[in-house]
């Protein structure tokens, strides 16, 4: 599918925690499942991708989702995520729109207060969430993630801040986690270009590491992003572990929020490290300035099951235009 000259697209724009998360459906795409269908917009709907996600209409840290239908009847929406650099296996703040917005639109009626349960179908597998309803609106959203599960530890990197240790867990995504509260880095928005050279050299030595490898389905491979994190002290009220972190994805993009599959891959990590107990309270902070609330729900024969709560908020609708006399036709990134 090609996008036309004079073809109009309406998208509703929310953020989560800061992070954009522009939503879009193009109707119908081939494949019986999200994770088929992602496959099939990755080789079909790349124009419409660039022409969201690219000045002037996005920016290189644009986010979104393509509405298709749930995997079978048993689920309510399905979601094909989408950035700057093409389509990804999971997004955790993306779930937190996508609930918040079948809400919204009135896809899934909910009650003015109380609680609605939504099965939301991403490429990683069916995400359960629970909308929290307070006076109409929908206040929080936490879902329960995919299994999470640690990869690879202690894997050492040569950077230009001296060697660091990496460790690689899935939490719906592959992500290497590296602290850096003894680096000369921190995760603020003074140090984002230092932060974002770190990640990306993190990014490219692991890339390849047999640890980025799915045990059951290889469009799950790959290493998705870097996690750079810190310790906040002493931690929030309630919170038994409470952490900053920026997350450096795809080409250099950073996640403006916490980063939920993130999160749910740092919980596997801290489970093995015995930091956190199931139910445990995990405080994750956002270099916007935005939090989740995380949690183990159970652990596995091989890691975790994770749930993370969050907000998103409409920002607005929109209804762009190819212009067919528009030199710039699916736009640009300036970096």
């Amino acid at each position: 599918m090609v996008l036309l000259s004079g073809e109009s697209l309406k998208v509703d724009d929310y953020h989560t925690a800061g992070e954009p998360f522009r939503i879009v459906d193009l109707g119908p795409m081939q494949g019986t499942t999200v994770l088929d269908r992602r496959s099939w917009a990755m080789d079909n709907l790349d124009d419409y991708r660039r022409f969201l996600v690219q000045e002037p209409r996005g920016h290189e840290g644009m986010y979104g989702g393509m509405v298709v239908p749930p995997d079978d009847a048993d689920g309510d929406v399905g979601v094909v995520f989408f950035h700057k650099d093409g389509f990804s296996t999971a997004c955790g703040h993306g779930t937190i729109a996508m609930t918040t917005w079948a809400i919204d639109s009135g896809m899934i009626d909910a009650p003015p207060d109380g609680e609605t349960t939504v099965a939301v179908d991403v490429p990683s597998g069916r995400l359960q969430t629970v909308a929290r309803m307070i006076a109409g609106r929908v206040a929080s959203v936490r879902f329960t993630n995919v299994e999470a599960f640690p990869a690879a530890r202690d894997l050492v990197i040569e950077t230009k801040h001296g060697n660091v240790i990496a460790h690689v867990s899935f939490g719906g995504a592959f992500y290497a986690s590296v602290a850096v509260d003894d680096l000369d880095v921190s995760c603020s928005t003074a140090d984002i270009d230092r932060l974002i050279d770190l990640g990306q050299r993190v990014k490219t030595v692991l890339d390849s590491h047999p640890s980025v490898t799915h045990p059951s389905d290889d469009r799950l491979s790959g290493l998705y992003g870097t996690i750079l994190h810190e310790d906040v002290n002493p931690p929030a009220t309630e919170a038994v572990v409470h952490q900053r972190n920026v997350t450096v994805f795809a080409d250099g993009q950073v996640d403006r929020s916490p980063c939920g599959s993130g999160t749910s891959a740092r919980l596997a990590l801290l489970h093995m490290d015995q930091a956190l107990a199931v139910r445990d309270r995990f405080l994750n902070e956002g270099i916007a300035g935005g939090a989740f609330d995380a949690r183990i729900e159970s652990v596995t024969e091989g890691g975790v099951v994770p749930s993370v709560e969050g907000s998103a908020h409409r920002t607005g609708t929109s209804s762009f235009t190819l212009d067919p006399h528009d030199t710039i036709g699916l736009g640009f990134l300036l970096r």
